[in-house]
């Protein structure tokens, strides 16, 4: 006969959290994190904290780097498609890729998953993305967390966020206080819209087909979730070599290059971009016809097919393309730095107290695909 007094009792399960779907989730990613396992790693998944001995052998004044990002709305597009097995390579892309822009190498990586109900084999499809973005960045999957909570997410949604530590040499962080007039600009080639100006894509996707061919084939759904691309593996090589001087580095995220670049430039400088050296890739050009965005506004909000930008000398140049290239990195002479002219606006006439801010002109014209 049922005691009375335990009739009514709850379990940690009957108010939607269950541990043992916490458990399956761990065992089945469990060698998904052994792939990222590199030197410095100290233990294994399922402690408190990650361990790491940092490579002092290899630095002498160390310092580190981190970051944090997401995925952002984009995560919506993911769970509509039902396409989990690459968002969790965006995660880790927002992330090396910040910290890429001062010259450091991605140590280790840690990812926190948060939904209403843990689904077990949609989480490990979004981790499989994670573990593989940190073998492309070199990182360690150093560990996580996975959050279920009910009545804070709703049906299929899920959040992400991640965090990424690297390491550069203090003689060798890149700060763009070395960039000058005359240097050159390249650009890198992104995969698509990476990890930004969804809000605005999700507005225009209202009515629209997702399996349409977009002009050079790809389906619109596809190029949409085409995954971040990590530029850690190209540009750690090309700074590898020794021969190219590398004044700044900007990854071009929300803003595009129109707020990005600046943000590496010293005052009194402003970068020419010359719209006319690389092709317009088809999903952006989705966006400028048929999504109706004007030029200005594509430029502001999303990267418009350039994703990371280096700043060379212009003697460089040529020699950062090439190396790029043995590298799979498809990299344009974008522009040049030159000297910013002061607006009548930024300060009272004969007034040479502050430099004008940095900025990005545009001049020419796209081609298209």
């Amino acid at each position: 006969m049922t005691d009375p007094a335990r009739r009514n009792t709850l379990t940690y399960a009957d108010a939607g959290v269950d541990i043992a779907r916490g458990d399956a989730l761990v065992e089945r990613i469990r060698p998904l994190v052994e792939r990222t396992r590199r030197s410095g790693v100290l233990g294994g998944i399922g402690g408190f904290g990650g361990l790491f001995e940092l490579p002092l052998d290899r630095y002498r004044q160390p310092v580190m780097v981190s970051g944090a990002d997401g995925v952002g709305t984009k995560l919506r597009l993911a769970v509509e498609l039902g396409r989990h097995d690459t968002i969790g390579i965006d995660l880790v892309a927002m992330c090396v890729n910040d910290i890429l822009v001062t010259g450091a190498e991605p140590l280790w990586f840690l990812d926190y998953y948060a939904s209403g109900r843990l689904d077990v084999d949609r989480a490990t499809e979004v981790v499989a993305g994670i573990a593989r973005g940190c073998e492309i960045a070199g990182a360690a999957l150093l560990g996580g967390e996975t959050a279920e909570m009910p009545g804070l997410y709703a049906g299929e949604d899920y959040d992400l966020a991640g965090f990424a530590v690297g390491i550069v040499e203090k003689a060798d962080i890149i700060d763009g206080h070395r960039v000058g007039a005359g240097d050159a600009i390249i650009g890198l080639e992104s995969s698509g819209p990476h990890s930004n100006g969804y809000s605005l894509i999700r507005r225009l996707l209202e009515g629209e087909d997702l399996a349409r061919a977009l002009p050079d084939g790809t389906p619109l759904g596809e190029a949409l979730l085409a995954p971040t691309r990590i530029y850690v593996p190209g540009v750690r090589a090309l700074l590898a070599r020794g021969d190219v001087r590398v004044h700044a580095l900007a990854h071009v995220t929300g803003g595009g290059l129109s707020e990005n670049l600046p943000r590496v430039l010293p005052p009194g400088t402003a970068a020419r971009i010359e719209l006319g050296a690389w092709t317009l890739p088809a999903v952006f050009e989705w966006l400028r016809g048929d999504g109706r965005i004007a030029e200005g506004e594509l430029l502001r909000t999303f990267n418009c097919g350039i994703g990371m930008v280096l700043v060379v000398p212009a003697g460089d140049a040529d020699t950062a393309v090439r190396a790029l290239a043995e590298h799979g990195e498809r990299a344009h002479a974008i522009g040049r730095i030159v000297v910013a002219e002061p607006s009548p606006e930024a300060a009272p006439p004969g007034d040479t107290r502050t430099a004008p801010s940095p900025r990005v002109d545009y001049v020419g014209g796209w081609s298209t695909r």
